[in-house]
């Protein structure tokens, strides 16, 4: 058996990825009891293989999840999970956006447009 790719197991679906786990926990069950007996066999060293292919696949399974809960929110307009909102650092998250920033008071527009910026005319000398 072949290194699992992840681009190949996207197309699966995701009873055939369980199956998928499933097959590959069996088979890393049976190399630690080989591993236990004492076994010098080639295939106990494909151990580290096995467990990394086994993270792929719930990998691709747990993606999918989020991709579908990111299409289900997105659609229904609520608020959105905080587990799938963006991550960043905590002051970027509580910083004003552009827009929110740029805004000014009703007494701050009236201030300047009652008193504009003053305009010179600088000689070149």
């Amino acid at each position: 058996m072949g290194k699992v790719r992840a681009h190949e197991i996207r197309s699966s679906t995701k009873s055939a990825l369980k199956q998928k786990v499933e097959e590959l926990k069996k088979d890393l069950s049976n190399l630690r009891v080989q591993q236990k007996s004492g076994s010098k066999s080639t295939r106990v060293a494909k151990i580290g293989g096995l467990r990394k292919d086994i993270a792929r696949v719930l990998t691709v399974m747990n993606q999918d999840t989020k991709k579908q809960l990111r299409a289900y929110h997105a659609t229904e307009g609520g608020r959105i999970p905080l587990d799938m909102r963006a991550k960043s650092t905590r002051a970027m998250r509580r910083k004003l956006t552009t827009e929110e920033a740029s805004k000014k008071t009703v007494k701050q527009t009236k201030k300047d447009s009652n008193f504009p910026q003053r305009k010179y005319a600088v000689s070149a000398n």
